[in-house]
């Protein structure tokens, strides 16, 4: 994979999708589930066709091991017997539905067990970061305002574990007064309302200003979007800021 590779034809499916994907495909909101379904078999099939060219040619012997891996999960849809752990999830709206593919599929005779499999695996990032050991990280003299999205806190019910990643990271951790009123994004409320959106806005942005933060950090890219046009603070990925304090590049924004 080269970067004129990436830049024809990854460029073509992002930029050009129509010219890769039939309308219908495009639209699976209008799709019947039979459709969808199919679709996503002819996915899961080609996939497979092209992880086995790798095999037959004995090209695998070359590749590096995570790619190796990847190349029997693609095929055999497990490596050396092990299939998928976890399901991660950067964004709490779409674990929250994730989450509840189970519930939603239930009386669903081909589906239900998949479903329940899929919700089962299912982790917020910080729940999966949780149960790991992250690296030591040294104190930060930065105070966070951690806004928890409604799909976090009452869909997933995940209140403390970003807050506790956070502190262990280094920096200084503060709760958003009234962070039980939504943001105002709620998926395309802002879009379907948006004069209560703005008005959430404005008042979930005075009770953030209110704890004098350096930084606001969530788990939701709808979230982001809609607080980070009300205020100048910088506003990132929680998980942007774990990596940060583990090695990783500065977050785009912070101008540090």
């Amino acid at each position: 994979i080269t970067r004129k590779f990436i830049t024809r034809f990854f460029g073509r499916i992002f930029n050009h999708p129509d010219t890769v994907f039939s309308d219908e495909m495009l639209h699976p909101e209008l799709q019947s589930m039979e459709v969808f379904a199919d679709g996503m078999d002819n996915i899961v099939e080609t996939q497979r066709r092209v992880a086995q060219l790798y095999f037959d040619d004995g090209s695998i012997a070359a590749a590096c091991p995570p790619l190796r891996a990847l190349l029997h999960m693609m095929k055999d849809g497990h490596f050396e017997g092990s299939g998928l752990d976890a399901i991660i999830i950067t964004a709490s709206g779409c674990g929250t539905t994730i989450k509840d593919y189970g519930h939603m599929l239930r009386d669903d005779a081909a589906y239900a067990a998949k479903a329940a499999r899929v919700s089962d695996l299912a982790k917020d990032i910080t729940e999966f970061l949780a149960e790991l050991e992250l690296p030591a990280a040294k104190p930060r003299n930065l105070t966070v305002a951690y806004h928890s999205a409604c799909s976090m806190q009452h869909g997933q019910k995940i209140t403390d574990a970003p807050k506790k990643l956070l502190k262990a990271a280094g920096f200084t951790v503060k709760d958003v007064p009234e962070g039980h009123i939504c943001c105002g994004s709620a998926g395309v409320y802002n879009i379907l309302q948006p004069e209560i959106a703005g008005q959430l806005r404005a008042r979930k942005v005075k009770n953030i200003e209110r704890t004098k933060p350096d930084i606001i950090a969530t788990g939701n890219i709808g979230c982001m979007t809609q607080i980070g046009k009300g205020t100048g603070i910088p506003i990132v990925h929680t998980v942007e800021l774990l990596d940060w304090a583990t090695g990783g590049p500065v977050p785009e924004g912070l101008g540090i």
